[in-house]
């Protein structure tokens, strides 16, 4: 009792216009009672349930983070802010109840309480779990040490649930609701609400972040973010209402230093007997003083109204879309090869989404998974890849579900343009996919045709099954051996059991066994062409506007039918629905083109694959294979040199060096060359090219022994008659 006493008593001395004021403690007869100012009002709860928008909830949460730092100031902190303790009078004006009594209490539940169960409180000993448990703070929910930044947790609940009309971690039992608080992520409030600002959403994520010590530390801070918002908002709104004249009355309706003075007369008017009424000349004096406050309060409006407006005019003509993006490798935070698929998935999803905007330069997969696993420098990146925006992002798998946040940030000044966390279900992770592609393009600030934007939120498939064994057959497709490239095929032809209209899982079908003979040790095209153009045609018959679908029927008619017409034809095809796809350039230069002898036009496609794609090896490299199909020698050398400064073990790049370097008369180094890159690729079709060299180059018996070794591998592995062919014909055996 004599704690009861103290608490409360330390409460109605902090004397705040926003916490409920206690006037007496007492006892009558039997009973001890506590006398308080009377609200004529309604709890949060109740408002809520009306609906508010996004003004009314930041003014409330700023007048609740007011009325609790000064509670902190004072060493109290209040352990139970939930909509039940926030009353709302008709004016707007915010009172806290319970200051210094659900510390030591157990409150009844309110008949308005339905949704809010409320934890037995006996005392303040360590283990002992205080609050209600929809706002309890990860340390309350554990019965750990409770400092001030507990109550910043449950006002950022009460926040989140306000903007929202949800509870950030809706349990339908405590038990449950505790047990998401210490395991979930609360879903983003985009996903309940419209409209919300990213810095709305950064300061309700910050609030609710499990580690108090990544938390906002003070109400201070929170309330500094929280006040920042809301002038940028009201700013914007005095913009979009041009500075009419109305504004200057609708000032005298503000909740401020004015507001409170007519809060406080209407208190003092239900006050007991024994507080007198104001006199007249008190009364014209108070009026006086509020006419002056609302006069200041107006002129102050319209002077942020013009510096608004002249911000917002200077912005117009300064602030441009940003037009290039290079999305980093999402990092698997399980740090698990079985999930991994997952991690990978989601990054190469959103960047084949946004390369449907073709006025957005996007960096391909292949250039950006050079920094998967490294710590990456934002601007660093930027720089070698030449783009304005960075996308990072991480994921964690926990059972069914999984957290995902991402950070956009402007290179520029390093500054953060947006970022969410999401947590969902494996299931959703189409729908994240595709939001995630939304947010980027809102805040890049990119003006996109509808068209434009139903194409990067297009649904390839509904079956959430098929979507992750189509991102694991994507995974192992981008690991290039045999062996991941078998296994690639299996799991497309698995998404295309769940869902036998998936026309990405046809052409991903197609691109596994497109590759297959390139990396299976010489095996024949014949083996595994005819599925890959039966894939392929699928994939086109199922969805004519997919340019991965046209890229890879292209590829098979080049490579199997040396159809150059109709594979031209189908590339085109491709380069015109998605003109970012830096794949369709790369085969189309490295097919039709080159095979056709239009060598200009197979460098141009390459070159612009590589602008899309700068860090690709295999583009680089057939960069360089382009210009030696130009006789440009020197500019070979020098392009794959540079691809080998990126990955001195890159086969493609060892053996076209090693090409240029004999085309130009350089024997010795085009061996060094060629014996490295059959070394690093076991390919027995290399053996060709060191037996040709050694035969041009006068070295006749070195030439005959390496066809002597072809011969014996051929007992064993596949080699293609053409290696046999090329040495025979060097030797002058034709």
């Amino acid at each position: 009792l004599q704690r009861f006493i103290q608490e409360a008593r330390a409460a109605s001395a902090l004397n705040h216009p926003h916490i409920l004021t206690i006037y007496e403690i007492g006892v009558t007869g039997s009973s001890r009672f506590i006398a308080t100012e009377f609200i004529d009002g309604e709890t949060l709860r109740q408002r809520i349930s009306a609906g508010l928008n996004l003004a009314e909830a930041l003014e409330i949460a700023i007048q609740v983070g007011s009325a609790l730092s000064a509670a902190h100031a004072a060493g109290i902190i209040h352990r139970d802010i939930k909509p039940e303790n926030i009353m709302v009078r008709h004016d707007g004006y915010i009172k806290v109840l319970d200051f210094g009594l659900a510390k030591l209490t157990e409150p009844k539940r309110s008949t308005t309480d339905t949704e809010a169960p409320t934890r037995a409180m006996v005392n303040t000993d360590a283990g002992t779990v205080m609050g209600t448990a929809n706002y309890m703070s990860p340390e309350q929910a554990k019965g750990t040490h409770v400092d001030a930044r507990s109550d910043l947790w449950s006002l950022g609940a009460v926040l989140y649930e306000t903007i929202t009309r949800h509870v950030p971690f809706p349990g339908e039992t405590p038990t449950e609701t505790i047990s998401l608080i210490l395991q979930r992520e609360p879903a983003p409030l985009t996903r309940f609400a419209h409209e919300v600002p990213p810095e709305l959403e950064r300061i309700v994520t910050k609030a609710l972040t499990k580690d108090r010590e990544e938390r906002y530390q003070t109400a201070k801070d929170l309330l500094i973010d929280l006040k920042s918002l809301k002038r940028k908002l009201e700013v914007n709104a005095e913009i979009e209402r041009t500075v009419a004249p109305e504004l200057r009355s609708s000032a005298s309706t503000s909740t401020g230093p004015g507001a409170a003075a007519t809060v406080s007369g209407a208190v003092a008017a239900t006050t007991p007997a024994g507080t007198h009424s104001p006199s007249s000349a008190e009364y014209i004096a108070s009026g006086i003083r509020q006419h002056k406050l609302a006069a200041a309060i107006a002129l102050l409006v319209l002077l942020v109204a013009a510096f608004g407006v002249g911000a917002y005019l200077h912005a117009r003509n300064t602030e441009v879309a940003i037009e290039s993006i290079a999305v980093l490798p999402f990092v698997d935070q399980n740090h698990d090869p079985d999930s991994e698929y997952l991690s990978d998935g989601l990054t190469e999803g959103i960047i084949n989404s946004l390369t449907q905007l073709p006025n957005l330069k996007v960096i391909a997969r292949s250039s950006v998974f050079r920094y998967k696993g490294k710590e990456a420098d934002p601007f660093t990146v930027g720089k070698e890849l030449g783009v304005r925006a960075i996308l990072t992002g991480r994921i964690m798998q926990r059972g069914d579900n999984v957290t995902i946040s991402t950070e956009l940030v402007d290179v520029r000044d390093n500054k953060q343009l947006w970022g969410e966390q999401y947590t969902e279900k494996v299931s959703d992770l189409m729908s994240l996919q595709r939001d995630i592609a939304g947010k980027i393009v809102g805040n890049l600030r990119l003006k996109i045709s509808g068209e434009e934007h139903n194409r990067m939120m297009k649904h390839y498939t509904e079956n959430s099954e098929a979507y992750k064994l189509y991102l694991k057959g994507r995974y192992y497709w981008n690991k290039r051996t045999a062996e991941a490239l078998k296994k690639s095929a299996e799991y497309f032809n698995q998404a295309i059991e769940r869902d036998p209209s998936y026309a990405l899982a046809y052409s991903g079908l197609a691109d596994a066994y497109g590759l297959l003979p390139n990396y299976s040790g010489g095996s024949p095209q014949q083996e595994f062409g005819p599925k890959a153009k039966a894939a392929a045609r699928k994939a086109v018959e199922l969805d004519d506007r997919l340019a991965e679908a046209h890229t890879s029927l292209a590829t098979m008619l080049a490579s199997y039918d040396w159809n150059w017409a109709e594979s031209t034809k189908e590339f085109k095809r491709a380069i015109e629905l998605n003109p970012n796809y830096a794949t369709a350039h790369h085969w189309y230069s490295d097919g039709p083109l080159l095979s056709t002898g239009r060598v200009d036009e197979a460098i141009a496609e390459m070159k612009r694959a590589q602008e899309l794609d700068p860090l690709s090896l295999i583009i680089n490299a057939e960069l360089g294979s382009n210009y030696i199909f130009a006789r440009q020698y020197e500019k070979a050398i020098e392009q794959l040199r540079k691809t080998i400064e990126m990955d001195s073990a890159f086969y493609s790049a060892r053996y076209n060096l090693g090409e240029a370097f004999e085309l130009t008369g350089d024997f010795q180094e085009a061996l060094k060359e060629y014996q490295t890159a059959y070394r690093l690729g076991d390919d027995p079709a290399m053996l060709g090219f060191i037996g040709h060299a050694y035969a041009v180059s006068g070295k006749k018996d070195e030439a005959l022994k390496t066809l002597d070794q072809m011969k014996e591998i051929s007992r064993q592995r596949y080699v293609p008659a053409y290696s046999f062919a090329t040495v025979y014909a060097a030797l002058g055996e034709k």
